[in-house]
């Protein structure tokens, strides 16, 4: 498997290098989206043997994950990872997942944040609760983190999904890529990760109250289109989502190196 790993930034300028440092440790090819950033963010990277894509101003972290994405795809990558660039997922746990993918080939793997869940913050674990509801309604089956931002993608999916990629969609593209996703053949499983939540953090750009807004809207579009897909509903309430409690990391093969094929 040859692995790239896409790390969307806006003003990340405390956190991107150890980030991109340590994905470097899991992938051969790392693509930093610097989002229009004012703080540095580039500047930081200065040394390190990643793919810088610069967008002139910032235009949400969607379109800086398609960036991302295309980059990645004219590399020729097999799977395309996802990191958030504020620290608050560790990178080693791509290996992890990179495990999952080899077990369930041809899904989206999704680090679900359900080892430290009683730490998040309690207006993110109802608003994360709320927004699994619905994009599991609409897919069409049980998600058990539908809002991380630490996933493993197949370029198939990538290469076939159409999904919105403008500023307003920031914070409803990756749920909305699920049920696109879901629609073409294509589920995900969970691979149990830990979040990493620092005071020093900066404050989170996602909003609880108006992104999940936008997410039930999104999600209501698309239930609306499929007749609210009752058997949806259906499995999403029957059925326990598919989570890979043990993926061994010398379980998966995947590219290390530019000369592995």
């Amino acid at each position: 498997m040859k692995l790239a790993v896409v790390i969307p930034a806006f003003n990340e300028v405390r956190s991107i290098r150890s980030v991109a440092e340590r994905a470097l440790g899991c992938a051969p090819l790392v693509i930093v989206v610097d989002d229009g950033s004012t703080d540095g963010t580039a500047d930081a990277l200065a040394g390190l043997p990643v793919v810088l894509v610069r967008h002139e101003h910032n235009r949400g972290k969607a379109a800086a994950l398609w960036s991302g994405f295309d980059a990645a795809l004219a590399d020729g990558a097999d799977y395309v990872g996802t990191l958030d660039g504020d620290g608050q997922h560790d990178p080693a746990d791509l290996r992890r997942l990179a495990a999952a993918a080899q077990l369930h080939p041809g899904t989206m793997i999704v680090g679900a944040r359900l080892l430290d869940r009683p730490c998040a913050p309690w207006s993110r674990r109802v608003a994360n609760r709320i927004a699994d509801f619905w994009v599991s309604w609409a897919a069409g089956y049980p998600i058990a983190d539908s809002q991380s931002g630490e996933r493993l993608y197949p370029v198939a999916l990538l290469r076939a999904v159409e999904a919105p990629h403008d500023r307003g969609t920031s914070f409803t593209f990756e749920s909305e890529v699920l049920i696109r996703g879901a629609r073409l053949g294509y589920t995900s499983v969970a691979v149990p990760i830990r979040t990493i939540y620092e005071g020093s953090a900066r404050a989170s750009h996602f909003r609880p109250a108006r992104d999940i807004t936008r997410i039930v809207l999104m999600v209501a579009r698309a239930l609306l289109a499929s007749g609210m897909n009752p058997a949806g509903l259906w499995n999403s309430l029957r059925l326990r989502p598919i989570v890979v409690e043990r993926a061994a990391p010398d379980a998966a093969e995947y590219q290390t190196s530019g000369d592995a094929d």
